[in-house]
């Protein structure tokens, strides 16, 4: 078998990128991808399954899903470098920066219509007399997560700005864990009044629920819906050898393309491909968070 001397001068070429990419894949036999708890475990595994095979598939070593316990898992985890690849919610990537996380922004979810942003609401149930939040004084109050921006800071910001602490204003705050938590609390009449994502009438956590079987839609009214927030995004360490984080960028923003019937499992259909970001998209966050901290300090 002879070889061109063009190829016998191109061969060597290609021999360090391959001993590099065997390096880091000896370094790193398993990554970890986390993923905050917006909904049920059971729920998170089939929504995320195919996209953690793809990853497996693309970056050619194990990647394993963990589903965290609290919003606050994931940024500890990744503080500790256990955890390689994380799925946040703007306020928990913020918090991540502000404790000193070394990560960095990789993709963030783009909506049907384009934009990049959601909003915070409170539901409280249709048959229920409350159409304001002021109508709920003496009521029980259910947030999701201290971490969570559309279920914590945001109704917090939110309420500052009605002039309510919610301490003081509502019969008891309620802390769900998850989204999903948050509407089954408002059904069960554990709470009166519940935080929670919503993109448009088209999708929401409540509208997921009901394509699940949890919930009926038409029997919650929105009493009130915040500014947009700008979308959540997924994130990597950025101690991780740059081919390796050049590999996660690649696979994860060429995932919705190559992978069209996983990418519309894990979306419900409900977006269109992730788009690249950085850190800076959520500065805004940070000093909503900080705000957000001020209120609990100055109310002990």
């Amino acid at each position: 078998m002879t070889m061109s001397r063009r190829g016998l001068l191109a061969a060597p070429l290609l021999l360090p990128s391959v001993a590099i990419a065997q390096s880091w894949r000896s370094s790193f036999p398993e990554l970890t991808f986390a993923v905050i708890p917006a909904e049920n475990a059971s729920g998170v595994n089939d929504r995320y399954a195919p996209f953690i095979t793809y990853l497996t598939n693309a970056l050619g070593t194990k990647v394993t899903l963990r589903v965290a316990n609290d919003y606050a898992a994931v940024i500890e985890g990744q503080r500790a470098g256990n955890i390689h690849i994380g799925y946040y919610g703007p306020s928990a990537y913020a918090r991540a920066l502000m404790t000193g996380a070394q990560v960095e922004a990789v993709a963030i979810e783009v909506n049907e219509d384009g934009t990049k942003g959601y909003y915070s609401v409170f539901y409280v149930k249709k048959d229920r007399a409350f159409h304001t939040v002021q109508d709920l004084r003496g009521k029980n109050l259910g947030l999701v997560d201290p971490n969570s921006t559309s279920g914590n800071n945001v109704p917090r910001f939110a309420l500052n700005k009605m002039g309510i602490n919610p301490e003081q204003f509502f019969g008891r705050v309620v802390y769900t864990g998850s989204h999903e938590n948050a509407i089954i609390a408002l059904q069960q009449g554990t709470v009166d009044m519940a935080a929670n994502w919503w993109n448009d009438e088209a999708e929401s956590n409540l509208m997921r629920m009901e394509r699940k079987g949890m919930a009926k839609y038409a029997d919650y009214r929105i009493v009130f819906k915040s500014d947009q927030i700008v979308n959540s995004p997924i994130a990597m360490l950025s101690t991780l050898p740059a081919e390796l984080r050049t590999a996660i960028r690649q696979a994860i923003l060429a995932f919705p393309q190559r992978e069209a019937a996983a990418f519309t499992r894990m979306t419900d259909g409900k977006q269109k491909p992730w788009e690249a970001v950085t850190n800076a998209a959520y500065d805004p966050i940070i000093e909503l968070n900080r705000f957000v901290d001020g209120l609990r300090r100055q109310r002990g």
